[in-house]
């Protein structure tokens, strides 16, 4: 079997943080958020990674942490651009300016993909427990079922920031931890401790369990999902085009939620151990930073992650 492949969507401009924050150092080093989950994949098994950017960006991305990163692993580039989309399905919207969404940024990646493969977001700490897990289960699933996705899953009132609203898979999972159904819910927020989406930007707001298991676009997938990204996506063009044309985004947890109803794939929840955090504004670094010297002063971390390799 081939090795699992890390792909780590870095596509997104951060427009609510207000600048590059996937290559923003978190710690005195100068290290950023993805060398620690490179790090953490390393350590887990992964021997290959492929970064999913915008060329725009690619010359600071490179000097920030590709560039250090190929002297320890495999790399690859794979950009995501509005223009990469199947020719002859739509006009492009002439206003655009946003990404078509995470499942864009894997098929902008599909040429470097020819193993089951994770998936992260650039700007999320995730924990080592997770992928331990997620290599684990790519590794060793019996792959005469094409189509076993695999998801690590978290806990909503640990992924909320205190700086705003975020966007969450909210998830239904049965008692043997496999996945029921997704609520992709692009607005939610703490109110007086407790969390709450809103589905008409911010006009109201309707409760939802602190405890629901949410994804954080970590996920495994097997090659056969490639071919399901193919065909929703022109789907999703056409219809994007005509309600929602330049702001429409194609989720992967959305595909994953069509799947699923439509009994073409099963998704297995990893639970991990660790806690997530993340920087979805400015305002959430010091916290990062401070819970990141916190590990180092557990010793789960050098301060330098690549010293001597």
């Amino acid at each position: 079997m081939n090795e699992p492949i890390l792909v780590i969507m870095a596509a997104g401009m951060g427009s609510r943080y207000g600048g590059l924050k996937q290559i923003d150092p978190v710690d005195p080093q100068g290290q950023i958020i993805m060398d620690y989950s490179i790090y953490d994949a390393m350590k887990a098994g992964f021997k290959k990674v492929v970064f999913v950017i915008k060329e725009a960006i690619a010359k600071d991305f490179k000097e920030t942490i590709g560039n250090r990163i190929e002297k320890v692993i495999e790399v690859k580039y794979a950009y995501q651009e509005l223009n990469k989309i199947p020719e002859g399905v739509i006009e492009m919207p002439a206003d655009r300016v946003k990404p078509w969404g995470t499942g864009h940024a894997i098929l902008c990646a599909k040429e470097f993909l020819d193993a089951p493969f994770a998936v992260i977001n650039a700007d999320d700490f995730y924990g080592r427990d997770a992928f331990v897990k997620l290599y684990d289960f790519l590794k060793n699933t019996d792959v005469s079922d094409p189509m076993q996705i695999s998801m690590v899953g978290y806990i909503l009132e640990n992924t909320l920031t205190d700086n705003g609203h975020v966007a969450r898979g909210v998830c239904v999972v049965d008692d043997n931890d496999y996945l029921q159904k997704i609520d992709e819910r692009t607005m939610i927020q703490k109110i007086d401790g407790q969390a709450h989406f809103s589905e008409d930007g911010g006009e109201t707001f309707t409760a939802v369990s602190n405890t629901a298991p949410v994804s954080m676009n970590m996920w495994g997938f097997p090659l056969a999902y490639l071919k399901a990204l193919e065909v929703k996506f022109p789907e999703f063009l056409k219809k994007t085009v005509v309600e929602n044309p330049l702001k429409g985004e194609f989720f992967l947890p959305m595909v994953v939620d069509e799947l699923l109803q439509a009994k073409e794939a099963t998704v297995k929840v990893l639970h991990s151990a660790d806690k997530w955090f993340g920087v979805t504004y400015k305002e959430d670094k010091p916290a990062v930073e401070a819970a990141i010297q916190a590990l180092k002063n557990a010793g789960l971390y050098p301060d330098n992650l690549w010293e001597g390799k």
